[in-house]
């Protein structure tokens, strides 16, 4: 009986042993999808370096696909039942995966019992990634939004940062207008009938486009209201500048054309590669909406987590990617951080002296060690299964009102937009 036991023993060290080989020596190619050559692109490529020497055998083919054409993708791709040209891993916005689970609840990944420890992430994060009670995403970057400004520009004008800092948007056009008219310089800009920045605006009242029981709120929304009229005091005062696409908006920002740029820390990554630049800019907080009760100066814009499709061919490969890297490796993080402004919400990174470093691009200030601090004071908002379709109507209605639609009748037919795409 022994000599049986210890044969059936060996046979099973040989099976195991021959699956182990077999997984590491068989090649394997793991495409992706996300977007940003400066953020996430350049993440993914860091996190397959890292896994490539655990792993030789598994090659990550990195393909970039703007968000709204991954999106326009997967939808198109999943309602047709027509999978395989879709890829292994994609980015998804957080505010939008709810929606995405909701409405193709097959083609996920359920990443739940996949070895990744959840609980090395924030919670907040870790909640935005989850639907029902399943995991199904890593959680990738935190999008605390920051004012990031040109001192050199402000200091021509006779201002600092601090002067910036903690006020309220009067304060903001007060002081932007000033610099306009000294410098030539608008302090921001923003892709026509996009509602980024509003979006940014609207959670730092800590309101969104839906009431407690996720009915649309847009018509009576009092805070969206008292944006709109920021919004187009700052076109009118040429404070903000209105460009066409996001390349665009980069570029008005990297050639100098304005002297800041609000939104998600990711934007960091798109500002550094500007040497000449270097020591010119620093950060601080959002203006608040004063008239606004409970209005802050913090928000979020953003923020994204990995998610791995049923239909790949390696799913087991693909979450064991995922594990070994960006929920895994503190390395990764302090790689990424320095160039990319990638502000993790994996937990044991926030230990890194990384975050503590003065960043000379910013004239040796501690940026990390601020925004998250900007992190903890976010408000929080449910942002509902409808935030995208939300958010589209808002960007019609922003787009009617500076055509010269009146601001109710505009909002109002937002609001019917919405109801009739929700029932």
């Amino acid at each position: 009986m022994n000599k049986k036991l210890t044969v059936l023993f060996f046979m099973v060290l040989m099976v195991a042993g021959f699956t182990t080989m077999t997984f590491a020596q068989e090649e394997t190619t793991i495409t992706v999808w996300c977007w940003d050559p400066n953020f996430n692109i350049y993440a993914m490529e860091e996190a397959a370096a890292i896994y490539g020497d655990l792993n030789p055998d598994v090659n990550i083919d990195i393909k970039e696909v703007a968000w709204e054409d991954l999106q326009t993708q997967l939808s198109t791709s999943l309602s047709a039942n027509q999978t395989d040209n879709l890829p292994d891993i994609i980015l998804m916005q957080d505010t939008a995966l709810a929606k995405n689970v909701n409405s193709f609840p097959n083609a996920f990944y359920d990443l739940s019992d996949s070895g990744i420890e959840f609980d090395n992430f924030a919670n907040f994060k870790v909640e935005l990634t989850k639907v029902d009670g399943k995991n199904y995403a890593v959680p990738f970057d935190n999008g605390a939004a920051i004012n990031a400004m040109r001192v050199d520009v402000l200091e021509e004008a006779g201002y600092t940062i601090e002067d910036f800092t903690d006020i309220s948007w009067e304060e903001f056009i007060e002081k932007g207008a000033d610099v306009k008219e000294k410098t030539g310089k608008p302090l921001l800009s923003a892709i026509a009938g996009q509602s980024d920045l509003l979006m940014i605006m609207m959670q730092s009242t800590g309101n969104w486009f839906f009431d407690q029981n996720g009915e649309p709120n847009i018509a009576d929304n009092e805070p969206l209201k008292e944006i709109i009229r920021v919004y187009q005091e700052l076109l009118e005062k040429e404070i903000l500048v209105q460009i066409n696409d996001w390349n665009q908006y980069i570029s008005t920002f990297q050639s100098g054309t304005v002297a800041g740029t609000m939104n998600g820390a990711w934007i960091i990554g798109s500002i550094v590669p500007v040497e000449e630049q270097a020591g010119d800019w620093r950060i601080t907080n959002l203006p608040r909406l004063a008239n606004i009760e409970g209005s802050s100066n913090y928000s979020n814009q953003g923020g994204s987590s990995w998610m791995v499709m049923a239909n790949s061919e390696k799913p087991e490969v693909a979450a064991d990617f995922l594990d070994k890297t960006f929920g895994g490796s503190k390395e990764l993080y302090e790689i990424i951080l320095p160039s990319s402004g990638a502000i993790a919400t994996y937990l044991p990174a926030g230990d890194s002296e990384v975050y503590n470093m003065p960043h000379p691009f910013f004239g040796d200030q501690k940026i990390y060690t601020e925004i998250i601090d900007y992190a903890a004071n976010v408000p929080e908002v449910d942002y509902g299964i409808y935030n995208y379709e939300a958010r589209d109507t808002i960007s019609t209605a922003i787009t009617q009102i500076m055509s010269g639609q009146d601001i109710q009748s505009a909002l109002d037919e937002a609001q019917s937009t919405l109801e009739f795409q929700m029932w």
